[in-house]
């Protein structure tokens, strides 16, 4: 890290599309790409930190991009961002990484853009790890959800988002332990909020993606916090009935954030997960 930075710096990719995706690249092996959540401030590390680092000494390699929109990431102001906008940044950066093969971490934002990787791209995803995904609920079960009306009201407000309003909605809406929400993590979002703009919340689409779980070919692992402000519960009924070869894992005293919160059980099924995916044989 730098020390006009909280965060480290990576490599970019320099993507057919015309868009810059800033990526770290840690470890060697097996691929497993990282991918976070929205949010203000959000990045690869800031979600990741306690998760990658240690899997990297395991023997992966692990690669944690900022998607387009994000953290270290081009945030262009003028066009919208569906679905497949964030899937298209994401396969051409793994492209330019030298990635022919990959198990996907999502958490979010990050579980949605995941699983439409693996739909559009299945040769590519050779399995999924999943926390609390995106597009597993109509999008009016998510508006009615408290932290998704606070984090809004936040990006919306005169003030806009502060250390103090930052600091409310991370307590209140993404975790069960106020303890998880330190000042090193409020710093590192607080310094990419400033290089954000409000485009990327604002025309984010994600479908509702439950009736093609089916069509997933690769083994699923989902993590789901049951004590989540962020995302309705229905969804992990949408998993359940829908995702074939899936192994869920409900965690009590957990909000949005398992891999924070949970962060040793996490990496552990995580590990065993990607053992079962790489033994040869």
């Amino acid at each position: 890290m730098s020390q006009d930075s909280p965060l480290p710096r990576g490599h970019h990719a320099d993507c057919p599309n015309g868009q810059r995706i800033h990526y770290l690249d840690q470890g060697e092996g097996p691929v497993v790409v990282f991918l976070h959540g929205s949010g203000p401030g959000a990045s690869g590390h800031s979600n990741f930190k306690g998760n990658y680092p240690w899997l990297a000494q395991q023997g992966y390699r692990c690669i944690v991009p900022d998607l387009v929109g994000f953290g270290y990431s081009d945030k262009p102001e003028d066009v919208q961002y569906p679905l497949g906008f964030f899937v298209e940044c994401l396969q051409q950066t793994l492209q330019a990484a030298g990635v022919s093969r990959c198990t996907v971490v999502g958490n979010s934002l990050g579980g949605a853009v995941a699983i439409g990787l693996a739909l559009d791209y299945p040769d590519l995803v050779d399995g999924l790890i999943l926390m609390a995904p995106g597009g597993m609920s109509p999008r009016e079960d998510y508006l009615q959800m408290p932290a998704m009306q606070k984090m809004f009201e936040i990006y919306l407000s005169e003030g806009g988002v502060n250390a103090d309003s930052m600091r409310e909605l991370f307590e209140f809406g993404l975790v069960y332990d106020a303890a998880h929400v330190t000042d090193e993590l409020l710093a590192e979002r607080l310094h990419v909020m400033e290089l954000m703009n409000t485009q990327v919340m604002l025309s984010m689409d994600i479908p509702h993606l439950a009736e093609r779980l089916a069509e997933l070919q690769c083994p699923v692992l989902v993590f789901w916090g049951a004590n989540d402000r962020m995302m309705p519960e229905n969804g992990m009924l949408a998993l359940a009935q829908n995702c074939p070869r899936m192994k869920m894992i409900v965690l009590s005293e957990c909000g949005h954030w398992a891999m924070v919160e949970h962060e040793e059980l996490f990496n552990r099924e995580c590990l065993a997960f990607l053992e079962r995916r790489t033994q040869p044989g």
